[in-house]
């Protein structure tokens, strides 16, 4: 653990931007040190009346340096974890020592700390089963004692302020999630909310923080933290989301080490320079060492975790290797420490969803903290980047469709094959209901999974319709390969034929598809988006719409477009009568923009009606699934 914690903290130190590190980001060395020559704070007990429990309780009280009854203090309520009391921090964190040391710096203000039991129950000690469930029920009522009883006693009898901004509350573990339980639960009474290793009593997010606009305009700060190698961290990480999501103003502070006093010292050293003083949100997302675990990892694996800037920092595995690199486009080299883990940290990465694979002695292999995902031809891992805004693909608390998995016979490949399709919500349900059709392709590379796994199409559709934005429809996700060599016109009749012979009877045979072109549509990304031109346009009487992502035919298809131009002057008023045409881009950074742009300049000419679209990121999957969610809502109205 301690060479862990030695190598993460130089690949941190030393990949810090000259601005980051003028932020001290961690505690230094021997600042939970007893020094002498310092003015020392004064820790007591003290017993206060609990109409609650209905005995007298315990609890620990830090009066700072200097303490006079002339002035008042803000407050500072301090909670232990699930197998401590009162005198936990006392014993495992030398708390009066760290903010002893602290005044001496001037780095904190004068506060009064109260460190109380949290179990809120007659007999209150930390023995026996600490997990009991009478006992585990006690933190909870704790609230109570704490609002009713412990608070008005330490303002009845010590010089504090009375008011909500002059009052925090933080904790450990159990406490930790108490502290956001209690604290975001009571706006009115704290401030200043700190949640350190927060275990799974946490609330969720949703309960948590049922207004985000109040919430955010009522806290001064709101701090989460945890141990990267903390097995709760999950707990963190979720309540992290949401807030991002909702644009909730906080700090997500997540260091080295695991469930222990090492992170919970250097928690209180961090947070407790922040309170009762002027603050600047926006230097909130500084404060985080090792980022956050991608939505793309699997289940409980720590790594890759994405900095604040969009740096990546990945860590495998593999004592026996040589040489480690990751492949993100550009290749990394790793480093190797004594423990055998190879770490790097990248540079920063734009937003959305990434390819990328491990490279071991010159193997290109699927990262095993990773999800691994169809592209490239091959398996490989992915990454999501957190996108600010994109809301529209997240897990909302709306009804959800399905994604189903169905094997076909294919007459065209004298075959068996898969496709994915999205039924609405409610398709089970309302029996005789039809629904219209929209069949999309993925790109090279790629195959009928794309759209389903990469593209989130069902999140996107459930909260469009949701929304009332779009009407309730089936998606079909299709393999677009079709075993003929490269993207000539073969391929590409191939495909024709196995969408008209082979996938819509399929589809309208065996689910409730309303038919006609008026209820069908096509579209497609990159090699996807020729497919659906090719398709689309040679068939004006079989969809109403269709979208190009990311496409346009390509230098080396002259002569498949010059047939499709000709065709297109021939029949173009029958095409501009009987299909609407969408195409977007990635923007310049597209790399089939510029085969995109000639297209335009070919369809104008020939007037063509169409509508156009950009939206900024290149040709990846973040541009596509924008343009499923802005194309969808224009389909079958």
């Amino acid at each position: 653990m301690k060479k862990m914690i030695l190598l993460f903290s130089i690949l941190f130190w030393n990949a810090l931007s000259a601005d980051a590190q003028a932020t001290l980001m961690h505690s230094p060395e021997g600042f939970d040190v007893l020094r002498s020559g310092v003015p020392h704070g004064k820790i007591d007990t003290i017993s206060y009346p609990s109409k609650t429990v209905g005995v007298n309780r315990k609890a620990l009280i830090y009066t700072p340096p200097g303490y006079t009854r002339k002035i008042k203090y803000p407050v500072l309520y301090l909670l232990h974890g699930i197998g401590g009391d009162e005198k936990e921090w006392l014993n495992g964190g030398s708390p009066q020592v760290i903010l002893d040391n602290l005044y001496s710096e001037k780095k904190i203000q004068p506060m009064i700390v109260v460190l109380p039991n949290g179990r809120a129950m007659k007999d209150d000690r930390a023995t026996g089963n600490v997990f009991d469930s009478v006992k585990v029920q006690a933190f909870a009522t704790f609230e109570k004692d704490l609002l009713r009883d412990l608070i008005p006693f330490i303002e009845k009898k010590y010089p504090v302020y009375t008011d909500r901004e002059h009052r925090a509350v933080a904790g450990l573990s159990m406490e930790g999630g108490q502290s956001l339980n209690f604290g975001l639960g009571n706006l009115d009474t704290f401030a200043w909310v700190g949640g350190f290793s927060s275990a799974p009593n946490t609330k969720a997010p949703e309960a948590l923080v049922p207004d985000p606009k109040k919430t955010s305009a009522q806290l001064k700060l709101l701090w989460i933290s945890c141990g990267v190698d903390d097995g709760l961290i999950s707990f963190s990480q979720r309540t992290h989301d949401y807030l991002e999501e909702h644009a909730v103003s906080h700090i997500f502070y997540t260091e080295p080490g695991a469930h222990d006093f090492k992170v919970w010292k250097n928690d209180l050293y961090m947070f407790s320079q922040f309170l009762f003083k002027p603050v600047d949100a926006s230097v909130f997302p500084k404060y985080n060492m090792l980022g956050s675990a991608t939505a793309s990892n699997v289940r409980s694996a720590k790594f890759p975790r994405v900095l604040p800037d969009h740096r990546v920092i990945f860590r495998i595995k593999a004592p026996e290797a040589q040489k480690v690199q990751i492949d993100l486009g550009r290749k990394y080299d790793m480093v190797k420490g004594q423990d055998g883990f190879w770490e790097v940290t990248t540079d920063p990465q734009g937003e959305g969803f990434h390819y990328y694979s491990l490279v071991i002695d010159g193997v290109a292999v699927a990262d095993p903290s990773s999800e691994s995902y169809y592209g490239m031809s091959r398996m490989a891992s992915g990454i999501e980047i957190p996108v600010q805004g994109e809301a529209y693909y997240a897990i909302r608390d709306v009804p959800h469709g399905d994604i189903r998995l169905k094997r076909y016979y294919s007459t065209v490949m004298n075959g068996w094959r898969n496709l994915y399709i999205y039924t609405p919500p409610g398709y089970d349900a309302n029996a005789n209901q039809k629904y219209p059709v929209l069949y999309i392709l993925h790109g090279g590379g790629e195959d009928e999974r794309g759209w389903a796994t990469q593209g989130k199409t069902d999140l996107i559709l459930d909260n469009l319709i949701a929304e009332k934005k779009a009407t309730p429809m089936l998606v079909v996700m299709l393999d677009g390969n079709t075993g003929t060599p490269g993207f000539g016109e073969q391929f590409l009749r191939t495909f024709e034929a196995e969408l008209k012979q082979s996938v819509i009877p399929f589809v309208e045979k065996n689910y409730r598809a309303d038919t006609g072109a008026q209820n069908r549509a096509l579209a497609g990304l990159s090699l996807g988006g020729l497919q659906t031109l090719y398709a689309g346009i040679y068939n004006p009487g079989l969809f109403s719409h269709l979208g190009v992502f990311s496409s346009g035919w390509l230098p080396n298809q002259k002569s498949i477009s010059d047939r499709q131009y000709e065709f297109m002057r021939s029949n173009a008023a029958a095409i501009n009568d009987k299909v609407k045409l969408w195409i977007a881009m990635g923007g310049k950074e597209d790399i089939a923009y510029e085969n995109c742009q000639a297209m335009l300049r070919r369809l104008d000419e020939l007037n063509i009606r169409y509508t156009y679209h950009e939206y900024p990121g290149g040709h990846t999957w973040p541009v596509w699934r924008n343009n499923l969610y802005m194309f969808a809502p224009l389909l079958f109205k």
